[in-house]
């Protein structure tokens, strides 16, 4: 959200080029409001070109889950289908053919019961279809207690400490009682016990997440999922869960195949991933796969005739690009299987290679050494009483872009970093990474002695 800028703000209302202004003749361009006349559209690309220089380098931001590099094929068909828009299938039913491809792949890549007729779409990202999902189980609950004459006027929804915002956003947005199960300062996401005392005949759904955004922890999706199965034994209350794997989705299939946290759970009825994530494509592109059909309610489905044909729609967003849909695609059937498995494997290893090489230098302790996913989080060992906020800060001298940020309600007291190592995290480069955090930490250690040691020729503090 932006708010009005204030005057104090606005004493440099233009933008400024001295270089571009000789050159092109050009006047004063107005910063906050419509220019009255354009520009040579060379001055306009370079003006911005040069200002966006100023944003960090993506390649050595280790914060983003977000993929920053694909093959040129990639990009060349990411700019054929820009000005696509996906949601006019009359005009480009090729594009929705390949979507409902990708759907097929991932319900079968989530292993979605051979006998089930499972249903799935394409979303600008997981918030998209965690809003998506969560809203087909709060219509189906709704349903359901309509029609056996109870009340339906309190829902809630119960789901870890440890998720995104896009849940806690869902149960504002849509009015559902959050119920949030605590992590702890010793496990990092929830005990399936704290999910059993916390549902109730009034739960539209449980959310578990694989690869949380704070550590990179799974939640226990198996036991969550046997105690639900247990409660409907004997309560007689039906509790889906609705599995959030924007970071695993696209990792566990490939590196864990035998790990159950899918559709071979009965209990779990809908998934959502992150294609822009470890599915290795720009931003931005989600995807929500439904075990069966008969979980997406009639009620949350529009058909609309005004785009050349009568076509349906199931998507907050109307209009979406193609080009990432198409993106995926290529990656799929680029890479294929063993493709994918070589990749996830590489980040494996790298994210197992960074933990030993920051343990190896005695000064963090890591807390994750990506166990599941190539995340890693760690922090200053506490005898060298350090931020890790200050180490944050210090690494950005040399490029690097490393969160830190506090756990959690009741692990808040800790103060982590994450990395997290994507294709292009190469050996070499967590080589040179680790030694930069080692110098970054020895220099915020003797910053003040280096401040006070005077060069005895020059009489200036020593750097």
């Amino acid at each position: 959200m932006v708010s009005r800028k204030i005057e104090a703000e606005k004493k440099e209302r233009s933008i400024s080029h001295s270089r571009l202004r000789s050159r092109y003749n050009i006047g004063e361009i107005p910063k906050y409001s419509f220019p009255e006349e354009g520009i040579d559209s060379r001055v306009a690309y370079q003006l911005i070109h040069d200002e966006l220089n100023l944003d960090g380098n993506p390649d050595l931001n280790l914060a983003t889950f977000v993929t920053t590099w694909m093959e040129p094929e990639a990009d060349k068909l990411i700019i054929e289908n820009l000005h696509k828009n996906f949601i006019d299938h009359f005009e480009y039913p090729q594009i929705k053919e390949i979507e409902e491809r990708i759907v097929n792949i991932l319900a079968e890549l989530f292993n979605a019961p051979a006998e089930a007729r499972f249903a799935g779409t394409s979303t600008i990202g997981s918030s998209e279809a965690i809003m998506l999902g969560l809203l087909a189980h709060k219509f189906n609950w709704r349903q359901k207690r309509i029609k056996e004459g109870l009340p339906y006027d309190k829902p809630n929804i119960v789901f870890g400490g440890d998720t995104h915002i896009s849940w806690d956003k869902f149960a504002r947005y849509f009015d559902v009682e959050p119920r949030i199960v605590p992590i702890s300062e010793t496990r990092f996401n929830i005990d399936w016990k704290d999910v059993v005392k916390m549902v109730d005949e009034n739960t539209i759904a449980v959310g578990v997440v694989l690869g949380t955004t704070f550590t990179g922890d799974f939640d226990p999706v198996q036991e969550i999922n046997d105690s639900l199965l247990e409660i409907k034994k004997t309560k007689g209350i039906d509790i889906p869960i609705h599995v959030d794997a924007a970071s695993a989705g696209f990792i566990t299939p490939f590196y864990e195949p035998e790990f159950k946290w899918d559709f071979r759970l009965e209990q779990v009825k809908s998934i959502n991933t992150s294609g822009h994530k470890f599915g290795l494509v720009y931003p931005g592109i989600g995807w929500l796969i439904f075990r069966d059909e008969n979980t997406l309610p009639d009620d949350l489905g529009f058909n609309v005739n005004y785009l050349g044909d009568e076509m349906p729609t199931y998507t907050l967003n109307f209009s979406e690009g193609s080009s990432m849909i198409v993106a995926q695609y290529y990656n799929i059937i680029r890479l294929g299987m063993n493709g994918y498995r070589d990749i996830v494997k590489g980040m494996m290893e790298n994210a197992h290679y960074l933990a030993q090489g920051l343990i190896k230098t005695g000064k963090f302790e890591v807390i994750n050494k990506g166990n599941h996913i190539p995340v890693v989080t760690f922090k200053p060992v506490d005898s060298l009483k350090i931020s890790p906020f200050e180490v944050s800060y210090n690494l950005r001298e040399r490029g690097w872009i490393v969160p830190a940020y506090s756990l959690p309600k009741n692990a808040e007291h800790m103060t982590v970093m994450r990395v997290v190592v994507r294709e292009n995290f190469t050996k070499d480069m967590i080589d040179i990474f680790v030694n930069d955090i080692n110098r970054s930490v020895d220099k915020i250690k003797n910053r003040d002695l280096k401040i006070n040691k005077m060069s005895p020729r020059k009489g200036h503090p020593v750097s």
